[in-house]
């Protein structure tokens, strides 16, 4: 297994009291395979993330349990040295504002550079033209007239390639992609899918793809892992989550998708709001939105189900649900 979190807590002290923002998160994922992280904002997604990556904000952020196991390495018991090591190198990040996280002082050039330059020793020349070459790598245009050129002269779809090229230039095991679509129009967005798609099955790389978007992840996705208030409430095959899903927040986020054959009709939106942090409701935080929540729910918290070989809902009548959606 390439990389295996286990029962990840994490939280925030904030003047309104602990946000506890990760509750117990378990998934894995190995090489060569892509886990989709589906969720609303404020579900957790990314700050797990962080906390995979080491660069969650602390303070206010704390790791308070859990272990982070890549290759067999634990790495939440690493200095920040060794830490440091293997981010890049190892594992990469693409974060999703690209305009925001590229240095605008300098050119793309040299900020793809730095990353041979830092964990390769080259000199400043040589890791210039590697930096042309992995513009060339992820589709930029004219890549050599372009290599000196600023973040603020490329498209937003071009920013976005440019975050791709920095993330893969080490050819890293595992790649994050947190949210690395939003804000493209639809077209620019395939293409940003089918790139990674591409780039994973090239380099035979993990690929942990964050997103709030069922639609995104259908083509590119092995297993999709559904996360709500800090915990994962379904993880199941791709094509197993759209056949029917086992949790009532995960069919939810499937009838909010616009569909053709619904010309006319109104959107569908799941009713209420994400549940505040600092007071996350007592047993399943998903009761007060769910349609089928019973006194029970509002009592025990759902440990997650075993629906089968590969498949975990954290909802007390999953059967009832499977049955439903597969109606």
């Amino acid at each position: 297994m390439l990389l295996e979190v286990r029962d990840l807590y994490v939280e925030f002290r904030t003047r309104d009291g602990v946000a506890k923002a990760v509750n117990g998160v378990t998934y894995s994922v190995d090489a060569g395979e892509t886990l989709a992280v589906l969720g609303e904002s404020g579900s957790g997604k990314s700050v797990t993330a962080q906390a995979v990556m080491g660069i969650l904000d602390t303070p206010p952020g704390r790791i308070t349990g859990g272990e982070v196991l890549f290759r067999g390495r634990d790495l939440l018991k690493l200095k920040e040295d060794a830490r440091r090591a293997v981010r890049g190198a190892e594992m990469a990040m693409i974060f999703q504002d690209a305009l925001s996280s590229l240095n605008p002082v300098l050119t793309v050039g040299d900020q793809l550079g730095e990353m041979f330059v830092v964990h390769r020793g080259m000199s400043r020349k040589d890791a210039r033209a590697k930096a042309v070459e992995l513009m060339d790598r992820v589709r930029i245009p004219a890549a050599r007239e372009r290599v000196g050129q600023y973040p603020h002269q490329f498209s937003g779809g071009m920013r976005q390639r440019i975050m791709i090229a920095m993330a893969m230039a080490l050819e890293p095991a595992l790649i994050i992609a947190d949210e690395p679509t939003t804000a493209l129009d639809v077209t620019v967005q395939a293409q940003v899918m089918e790139l990674l798609a591409e780039l994973r099955r090239e380099l035979g790389m993990g690929l942990i793809l964050i997103t709030h978007d069922l639609g995104v992840v259908a083509d590119v996705a092995d297993r999709i892992a559904v996360m709500y208030a800090g915990r994962i409430v379904e993880t199941a095959p791709v094509h197993d989550i759209y056949k029917a899903p086992a949790h009532p927040y995960t069919q939810g986020l499937l009838d909010s998708i616009p569909r053709l054959d619904h010309k006319g009709r109104e959107l569908y939106a799941i009713k209420g709001l994400p549940p505040n942090l600092t007071a996350i409701p007592p047993g399943c935080p998903f009761h007060p939105r769910c349609p089928r929540a019973r006194d029970v729910c509002r009592i025990d918290v759902p440990p997650l189900y075993r629906v089968s070989e590969e498949r975990r809902s954290a909802c007390h009548f999953w059967e009832e649900t499977v049955d439903a959606s597969s109606a």
